[in-house]
């Protein structure tokens, strides 16, 4: 499913609310009836409500059912797309969009830009296309789940991935700073850095697999496992040191040394993220450290003399020297134990379990556009988009419209949603 917004800025104030009653509608109904749409569109007239569904169809952003039973239609992964731009706009946190960087199994990741020119990145979750791939080992799950579960799904974990992200931030972990959840959609820093898993050699192997493990350990005491730690999930950033001149020399001498590099990891990807109190966290920690040391082994040819650490020792570090738990503050922030359940209960039936593969930058999946609740069109040319300004009013959902989590910050007012799509 690749995010196509050419669309956008031709859609009215009516398209908006009908294809809101959509999203609303598949809360209880793989099929929305068209009388339904109708209803919670709250437009008078039923010739106003086929016009926007024909216009919202031609779009793919709705679609009929094959051989439904009654007339109705289903939420497309555009149309959702479309719902959680148009809310980013409202809420002037993005103004353009621009190539798509990375296509990982979960989301796909999209370069984007604030009004004032601040690039950002823009992750979009796709559950639905682990499922539609898996969907021949998972058909007792899927018998009695509908396309908007996977659409409910993906929301759930991008509100996990914002909220364990802004507690990380804010305890002075280094990972991208979020910016914005809406739906799906997670809007956060962007990092200039590698893959660790693109890097063939450091100067100090130890050093770094050391701060790495420090990394772990220091989750642990506040409480979490990252249950997916591993070279994909692990940004490097070189940062320069500025060399030390010889305050005798003229200034336009040359310093006595050159500039040292000290390679910074950052830490990405959390909707696999758990508690320590977990019922797997054990398994889930021993993997992390055992991702590392594989790693370590097998690109730089370095293996640690000292072995573990264990779990034992992790769960002697909580409560310690820093009784803060960031589990329970992110479950007070608005991710609850019951949306935790749904969301593991729904990694384990169909296969996402976080088992070293990776969510990067350099991935190259299938296309899925027959996937369900996706629709698959022709990738138009990059064309300037402008807000409607008869737009909603930003709310949110899928299926709640008011449990989103954002960070209080102003942008300046946006009114245009420029788009050069190219991946």
């Amino acid at each position: 499913m690749k995010l196509d917004t050419k669309a956008l800025r031709y859609l009215t104030t009516e398209d908006w609310r009908v294809l809101t009653a959509v999203e609303m509608g598949s809360k209880n109904h793989e099929i929305v009836p068209t009388p339904l749409i109708t209803q919670l569109s709250g437009l008078r007239g039923g010739s106003g409500v086929h016009k926007c569904i024909s216009t919202l169809a031609k779009a793919n952003l709705i679609a009929r059912m094959k051989n439904a039973k009654y007339d109705g239609y289903r939420l497309t992964y555009g149309g959702l797309d479309y719902l959680a731009l148009h809310t980013h706009l409202k809420r002037q946190t993005l103004y353009s969009t621009g190539n798509c960087i990375g296509v990982g199994k979960e989301s796909d990741i999209y370069v984007v830009a604030s009004s004032t020119g601040t690039q950002y990145i823009l992750k979009i979750h796709r559950l639905g296309r682990i499922s539609f791939r898996s969907i021949k080992n998972n058909r007792d799950y899927l018998k009695h789940r509908s396309s908007a579960s996977w659409m409910y799904m993906s929301r759930l974990s991008a509100l996990k991935e914002f909220a364990f992200m802004k507690v990380l931030k804010e305890n002075g972990f280094r990972v991208p700073e979020p910016v914005a959840q809406s739906r799906h959609t997670v809007v956060m820093e962007l990092i200039d850095a590698f893959p660790l898993r693109q890097i063939q050699e450091v100067p100090n192997p130890a050093g770094l697999y050391a701060e790495l493990i420090d990394i772990v350990l220091r989750l642990a005491s506040f409480g979490l496992i990252h249950g997916d730690f591993n070279e994909f999930n692990i940004l490097i950033r070189e940062e320069k040191t500025p060399a030390v001149g010889n305050p005798r020399k003229a200034e336009t001498e040359l310093p006595d040394s050159k500039p040292s590099i000290t390679l910074t990891p950052v830490i990405i990807d959390f909707p696999q993220m758990v508690s320590i109190d977990h019922t797997n966290a054990e398994m889930y920690f021993d993997r992390d450290i055992n991702c590392i040391k594989r790693f370590f082994e097998r690109r730089f040819s370095f293996v640690s003399d000292e072995p573990g650490p264990f779990f034992a020792d992790a769960k002697k570090l909580v409560g310690g020297h820093n009784p803060k738990r960031l589990d329970v503050e992110v479950e007070a922030s608005g991710f609850s134990k019951k949306m935790a359940k749904e969301l593991d209960k729904y990694m384990k039936d169909v296969g996402v379990d976080g088992d070293g593969s990776h969510d990067g930058l350099d991935y190259t999946g299938e296309d899925d556009s027959n996937a369900p609740g996706t629709s698959s069109s022709e990738e138009g040319s990059s064309d300037k988009l402008s807000q409607d300004p008869r737009g909603n009013d930003g709310s949110d959902g899928l299926f709640d419209h008011s449990n989103e989590l954002e960070p209080d910050r102003s942008h300046k007012q946006s009114n245009a949603l420029a788009t050069d799509i190219a991946c």
